[in-house]
């Protein structure tokens, strides 16, 4: 990554990319470990499929009602206050849940942990796009960004678990209680960067006077077709799997080829950003899902399998870095919160309604038929990338 001459606040340095992006790793890490150890806690505690199904909800649905007011509060006081607050009720969240280990504990902890993470995340994306200067460097530091969650999605539910298995639930909790607190030593020593001008003149401006543009709702519905392959390759592969009597560690490498190749492509992507533009990435992101998803069906082994899985990953770990950047250069600046928060709703949105469309589906007419449809749903989006255009 070429790294330009710029103030040590700034989010083009490496110094400061690097405490934004540990600074997410450690509050999202502590998400998915408690997603994964508040589960499992139901489950032992004997509470039933749809209780457990609720609860990994709640993780969601809190953020698709607070992440606009989030996004509204990161535009008005930038990145420290927001994330503050969100470490503090992400770590009293799980600090709750190792006091008092018990279902409805447990649903608030989720709640709360969710919205701490969705609005830390808003913060922490605003701050890294409005710090980088031109379009190059955008794809680059969303990309670098981008690696956070990615590795904090392997690294909390495998830490939660060996926790676990040694010295307890309580003591799970209690340790990404401490890792949700790691963030804001991250994030503390940042400057602030100064609060965006609003252009002279122009009539105060709302969400749905971004959602009116029609760049910005095709980016909308791109970063939903992009949710909503992510949701359907994580839901559909246990059961494909579970259907052709595929071991639960051979299972769980199919997802792990698949988390792998996402993070593996943002290391990559940064070095190519100079000669590659959004559109063309994102366009063939969504021709390789739609293929992909179409074969994926037939393959009839786990090595085939892996390989979709993979494949899959890499196409669709280079959208969300190509999405952020658009982004930040097609809506107004001082309503980068703003739209960030209505990107977030949507992919949370998904991520509550579509494992639900889904099992339906996939009880009526089978879960290679889902995916089949994903794919067919996917092709839109390859002219929906090419229509949308930077200023």
């Amino acid at each position: 990554m070429q790294t330009p001459d710029v103030k040590p606040e700034s989010g083009g340095s490496v110094r400061l990319l690097v405490r934004l992006i540990a600074g997410q790793a450690c509050l999202h890490a502590s998400m998915s470990g408690m997603r994964m150890a508040a589960p499992l806690l139901a489950l032992r505690e004997g509470y039933s499929p749809l209780a457990v199904g609720l609860l990994l909800a709640l993780f969601a649905l809190t953020q698709i009602f607070l992440s606009l007011p989030a996004g509204r509060f990161a535009d008005r006081h930038g990145l420290r206050r927001p994330v503050g607050l969100s470490v503090i009720v992400g770590a009293v969240a799980a600090a709750l849940a190792a006091a008092w280990p018990v279902f409805p504990v447990l649903c608030l902890a989720a709640l709360m942990t969710g919205g701490a993470t969705g609005a830390a995340s808003i913060a922490l994306q605003r701050h890294a796009g409005r710090s980088a200067s031109g379009p190059t460097e955008l794809r680059q530091v969303f990309s670098w960004l981008a690696i956070g969650p990615a590795f904090s999605n392997f690294l909390g539910p495998v830490a939660s678990g060996l926790l676990i298995d040694h010295f307890g639930f309580r003591t799970a909790f209690a340790a990404l209680s401490v890792v949700a607190l790691c963030t804001w030593a991250f994030v503390r020593g940042a400057g602030e960067l100064p609060p965006p001008e609003r252009p002279t003149g122009e009539a105060p401006s709302t969400a749905w006077t971004l959602v009116r543009e029609p760049g910005f709702r095709r980016l909308l519905i791109i970063n939903w077709l992009m949710a909503s392959c992510w949701d359907v390759h994580t839901f559909v592969v246990p059961v494909i799997g579970h259907e052709r009597e595929l071991s639960a560690s051979t299972i769980g490498s199919l997802l792990g080829a698949f988390s792998i190749a996402a993070m593996a492509v943002r290391i990559v992507l940064p070095m190519i950003a100079g000669r590659v533009t959004e559109a063309a990435v994102i366009a063939v992101a969504m021709a390789s899902s739609a293929v992909l998803f179409g074969i994926y069906p037939l393959m009839q082994t786990a090595l085939g399998m892996g390989i979709c899985s993979f494949i899959l990953g890499v196409a669709l770990g280079t959208i969300q870095p190509m999405v952020m950047s658009m982004l930040h250069q097609i809506t107004p600046e001082h309503q980068h919160g703003e739209a960030l928060g209505l990107r977030l709703i949507a992919i949370n949105a998904s991520s509550v309604l579509m494992p639900l469309l889904f099992g339906a589906a996939g009880a009526a007419v089978g879960v290679s038929a889902v995916f089949w449809a994903v794919g067919i749903m996917v092709t839109p989006g390859i002219r929906l990338a090419l229509r949308v255009k930077p200023p």
